[in-house]
């Protein structure tokens, strides 16, 4: 029989995909609950992650933009912030985002039980250090992701950060190392490196984000280079000499780097830890992920998962689309769709977005294909701005002329790239590049920019 504490569906976790999946099976009519083992909902991505790097960065741009414009040196100095200082602005939007997430659960009366859940069965969850046992149907698990730890580096040296921890830092430090050079580590060297510490990252590949297309990459190099940011390729730690006031990390090569901290940002794993998988038969791989089928099934029937605990893209946009498909498989499976298609957007300064093919993933396909660029120095928005470094990158079928790739570096990157997103997702020929020459643009923007590179483009073909 089924008591007062059995829901149609069980939530774990608080963020992106544990919001959407319980928001959207609520409003279906069924019963939700979801478990939080923090102090408020929003996840890891509210208060750690997405939210507080985001908030830096732009409060990092803000004071660089402010000390390059001519018009404020007429009326000031050039300012310089400490980490504190912005740390304040992640703070304030950390606190919007918590406030709006709660008046969501109470508007739709969903009752969000706090503590950490372990299967005791399919159907039963054990709340920690209670007495209390919550039975549903259907489980889906949204755990989320935290930094990996390597067991052989110290995060209990007070010198030793990783992209969580770094939020608690109490200084500000004037050369950081940063260990891993992927989204997270160059995001971060981009915030350091604005505010006028030298940093050194640390790259095991021979080039930054190889997943890039190759233009957009050297770009950010050189910009990550012009704001002190010494990027050594085909690198990799061997071993962390901690000391008080200092920390030497040692390279493969043999190379000694001396900072004042080191921010391990290489790689996350799954929250997975103590849920109890083994009792309802599911297992995660040695990064604490869960593997899914397209409708986002465990290998258990009634227990699903999404969002960052089953790996890749790990983004809250698409954790938001898993969350909400791994509930309709549920209560409306003919609803259920699998994210496949998802644009990145990388947050250094300048932005980056990206969607689709580049050119080297065409030229090895043995596709046709030719390119269109729009520069944003030639922007009159951009001009106007003041945000005149970057450019559109538009890659289109030389024959079909159909949008195959969207590469994206500069101000407003993350935003753009969406315009190109909702035509590549049109079936021929709406897809094809004559949609931006035949489509009339609000004048001065940077949306414009796209004409200017359709027009570019199509040049070479016509």
């Amino acid at each position: 029989m089924k008591g007062k504490n059995h829901y149609d569906i069980i939530v774990i976790g608080a963020g992106p995909a544990g919001e959407a999946a319980a928001m959207n099976a609520k409003k279906k009519g069924h019963s939700v609950a979801v478990i939080n083992d923090l102090k408020h909902v929003g996840g890891n991505c509210t208060h750690w992650a997405t939210i507080p790097s985001k908030a830096l960065r732009h409060a990092v741009n803000q004071v660089m933009q402010f000390n390059a414009n001519p018009m404020f040196r007429d009326v000031g100095e050039a300012k310089k912030l400490s980490f504190q200082q912005i740390l304040k602005q992640a703070q304030r939007a950390v606190s919007e985002q918590v406030s709006m997430r709660t008046d969501f659960y109470d508007r739709n009366h969903i009752p969000v039980i706090a503590g950490r859940g372990t299967f005791i069965d399919k159907n039963t969850l054990k709340l920690a250090g209670k007495r209390t046992q919550l039975t549903a149907d259907y489980f889906i698990i949204a755990t989320g992701s935290r930094p990996y730890h390597p067991p052989d580096v110290d995060f209990d040296h007070p010198r030793i950060f990783d992209s969580d921890t770094i939020l608690s830092l109490d200084f500000s430090p004037r050369k950081v190392t940063i260990i891993g050079a992927g989204v997270i580590g160059c995001e971060y060297a981009s915030i350091f490196g604005g505010l006028g510490a030298k940093v050194e990252l640390i790259n095991p590949a021979a080039s930054l984000l190889s997943f890039l297309d190759n233009e957009i990459s050297g770009a950010l190099s050189y910009h990550l280079r012009d704001l002190g940011v010494r990027s050594r390729h085909n690198e990799e730690y061997e071993e962390i000499e901690y000391h008080d006031d200092f920390i030497v990390t040692y390279l493969k090569s043999g190379k000694k780097i001396k900072s004042d901290i080191v921010l391990w940002a290489n790689g996350r794993a799954g929250n997975t830890d103590g849920l109890g998988l083994e009792n309802v038969g599911v297992e995660a791989n040695s990064r604490g992920q869960i593997a899914v089928d397209r409708a986002y099934k465990t290998e258990a029937e009634n227990i699903y998962a999404a969002g960052d605990v089953i790996g890749w893209p790990a983004l809250a946009g698409a954790a938001y689309d898993q969350g909400r498909a791994a509930s309709n498989a549920i209560v409306a499976p003919e609803e259920c769709t699998h994210v496949d298609e998802v644009a990145t957007g990388i947050y250094t300064i300048p932005e980056i977005s990206t969607l689709g093919a580049t050119e080297a993933e065409l030229s090895a396909a043995r596709i046709p294909y030719e390119v269109g660029k729009a520069f944003f120095k030639n922007t009159a928005r951009a001009q106007i701005t003041g945000e005149e470094v970057g450019m559109l990158k538009l890659i289109f079928h030389f024959e079909t002329l159909e949008l195959l790739g969207i590469h994206c570096f500069g101000d407003q990157a993350s935003e753009i790239v969406h315009i190109g997103q909702a035509i590549m997702r049109q079936p021929a020929p709406a897809n094809s590049m004559k949609y931006f020459i035949d489509t009339t643009f609000n004048y001065p923007t940077m949306a414009e920019a796209y004409r200017t590179a359709a027009l570019d483009g199509l040049n070479r073909v016509f």
